[in-house]
C-alpha cells in the first residue's frame, strides 16, 4: 500500500511520463458463451451478494455496432465490416454505501464511479471475459493519494472479485501496464453564478452539456447523481458536497473502431466518467475525467490509427469543455 501511495505522489508531480509495472485490468476468462447466465442469473443478485448495483447497463453493443456500421444502407456504413464479436456488454456499477466516506475527502475517486464490469466474448474464441479494470489502478489514474481512501477502495473489490471467481470460475488472468500520462485527468472549474439559483444554474448547464456533447456525436451513456443517492434515497449524510453527479461519455464510431477492431478489451475503460461537485459554500464546481490517452498506456494500444483517435477525442472533450465556459486546471 505504502509504495501504491507513493507512486501515486510520483504521477501527480512529475512532467513526464514514468514507469513502473503495475496490474491493469482482471479479467476471469470463462469456457463458452455466458451471455444469457450474465444477464439474467449474475446480474440481478449482484448487489445482494456484493454490494455493488447496476445503472445504465449496455446490453449487447455489438448488435448496434452491426446495425450501424455493418449496414450498406446506413451513412455510417464501414466498407471493412466484419462481425468480430458475438457479445460486448457495459454494465456500470458501484457500491454506493462503501463509496460514500470515500468520496468525502476523495471527490476524484468519482473518475470510475460508474466503472464498467466489462464482459465480452469474441468470435473466433469459446471464452467469455468478465473483468474490471485494477482499482489501484483507478486510484493512480483519478489520483487519489490519501492512504485510508485508498485501503477502502481496494478492499471494497474484494466481495465483488469472490463473486465473480464463485459464480462463474474460469481462469483469472491480470494484465500489465508500464506507465501513465504524465496527466492522467483532465480537470476544469466552472464558475458558479451565485446571484442564481444553485439547482437552476446546475439544470441549465446539463441541459447545455447534454446538448454541446450530443452535437458532436457523443452519447450520453449514463448519468449518476450522488448528491440525491446518498440525502435522497439512503437518507445519509453527505452535507460537504451542494451539488455531486456524474456522467458517462460514450463516443459510438471511437469505439466501434477500437472495440470491434480487435480490442475489446479496452471496453473495461468505457463509457468515460466524468464528475461534477460543488463543494458545500463554494462558487466553484470541479470537473473530471480521465484521458482517453490512459486507454493506451494501461491497456498497451500499439495501433497508430487508435492511438491518434485517443488524442482527437481527449483534444475535441477539452475544447467543448471550454466552450462551455470551463477553465482547465
Amino acid at each position: 500500500m505504502i509504495n501504491n501511495i507513493i507512486k501515486s505522489t510520483l504521477l501527480l508531480s512529475l512532467a513526464t511520463s514514468i514507469a513502473f509495472a503495475a496490474p491493469a485490468v482482471r479479467f476471469n476468462v470463462i469456457p463458452g458463451d455466458q451471455e444469457e447466465k450474465y444477464e439474467k442469473e449474475f446480474i440481478p443478485g449482484l448487489k445482494k451478494a456484493t454490494g455493488f448495483g447496476v445503472s445504465d447497463p449496455h446490453e449487447k453493443i455489438n448488435d448496434a455496432y452491426e446495425g450501424r456500421y455493418g449496414n450498406p444502407e446506413d451513412p455510417d456504413y464501414d466498407k471493412a465490416w466484419t462481425t468480430n464479436l458475438d457479445n460486448l456488454g457495459f454494465f456500470s456499477v458501484t457500491n454506493d454505501a462503501k463509496l460514500r466516506e470515500i468520496l468525502i475527502t476523495s471527490p476524484q475517486a468519482a473518475g470510475f464511479a460508474p466503472f464498467n464490469l466489462h464482459t465480452y466474448k469474441k468470435k473466433e474464441e469459446d471464452v467469455t471475459y468478465v473483468g474490471h479494470i485494477d482499482p489501484n489502478t483507478m486510484l493512480d489514474i483519478t489520483g487519489v493519494t490519501n492512504a485510508k481512501d485508498r485501503k477502502a477502495y481496494v478492499d471494497m473489490f474484494k466481495p465483488l472479485d469472490d463473486h465473480i471467481d464463485s459464480f462463474f470460475g474460469g481462469e483469472v488472468v491480470v494484465s500489465e501496464y508500464t506507465s501513465l500520462p504524465a496527466k492522467p485527468m483532465m480537470t476544469f472549474e466552472i464558475d458558479v453564478n451565485k446571484d442564481e439559483d444553485l439547482t437552476d444554474f446546475v439544470d441549465s448547464f446539463q441541459e447545455q452539456f447534454e446538448e454541446a456533447f450530443e452535437e458532436n456525436k457523443y452519447i450520453i451513456a449514463g448519468y449518476k447523481n450522488f448528491k440525491e443517492t446518498y440525502t435522497e434515497d439512503m437518507e445519509l449524510p453527505f452535507e460537504e458536497y451542494d451539488k455531486f453527479f456524474v456522467y458517462g461519455l460514450c463516443h459510438f464510431t471511437f469505439s466501434y473502431n477500437i472495440f470491434n477492431k480487435g480490442r475489446p478489451d479496452v471496453g473495461a475503460f468505457a463509457p468515460c466518467a466524468m464528475y461534477f461537485y460543488i463543494k458545500a459554500g463554494s462558487d466553484k464546481m470541479i470537473v473530471g475525467m480521465p484521458r482517453l490517452a490512459t486507454w493506451v498506456s494501461v491497456m498497451n494500444i500499439k495501433d497508430e490509427t487508435m492511438i491518434q483517435s485517443t488524442k482527437d477525442l481527449d483534444a475535441e472533450i477539452i475544447s467543448i469543455m471550454k466552450e462551455l465556459g470551463a477553465k482547465e486546471i
